[in-house]
């Protein structure tokens, strides 16, 4: 059983009522949530806090819930909403913070990449990789708000160009340009540190 399916099927005991189904679907769901929001709020006390709303927002809205999307899809909207809603209210800007893309053990992108190095590198091919890890995070960091966010959904959270445009509310060719873009961004960062040639693009 796919996760798709398997969460559509918690979705409907917590629809009759089964309060440990959804309580499995926190469990499931908890850590990308907090990735997510981390990747938001430059607050880190704030994160937990965003979280916990974004479940009780889902869990009294699920009645509502159709199925027309993935279910994470729906919850990834919910949260990406409420820690907006909790940045204004605050009177803060949504902004990537450097701490929520350095390095990890919790699988995060700059974490994989360094992870990748086998025990063989060299000091220099080490450094050389932390270089590219910190301008990739420098150019994110430097983005837009909405290229931000849709480069994060494509590369990070792994969703399809359909699921980003539920996600973003706007066509699926504003995504793909809004993704074209972030990533010339980046690899415009990234050319002097790969010696790439002017035309290239990762």
């Amino acid at each position: 059983m796919s996760s798709t399916d398997s969460d559509a099927l918690l979705v409907e005991r917590v629809k009759l009522g089964d309060q440990r189904a959804f309580e499995m679907l926190v469990v499931k769901y908890q850590r990308r949530i907090e990735r997510l929001i981390g990747r938001m709020v430059r607050d880190v006390d704030l994160i937990q806090d965003i979280a916990q709303e974004t479940f009780i927002r889902a869990y009294r809205a699920l009645p509502q819930f159709r199925g027309e999307s993935a279910f994470y899809t729906w919850l990834y909207r919910i949260a990406v909403n409420t820690a907006k809603k909790q940045l204004v209210d605050l009177k803060r800007d949504p902004v990537i913070s450097e701490s929520s893309l350095a390095v990890r053990d919790d699988g995060d992108e700059t974490s994989r990449v360094e992870n990748e190095l086998s025990d063989g590198e060299t000091p220099e091919a080490l450094l050389a990789s932390k270089e590219i890890a910190a301008a990739v995070n420098g150019a994110v960091a430097g983005l837009s708000e909405d290229l931000r966010q849709a480069i994060t959904l494509r590369e990070i959270e792994g969703l399809s160009y359909e699921e980003i445009a539920e996600v973003m509310n706007c066509p699926i060719g504003t995504v793909r340009s809004r993704i074209f873009r972030a990533r010339e961004a980046i690899a415009l960062r990234l050319r002097p540190l790969l010696e790439t040639r002017a035309g290239e693009r990762w």
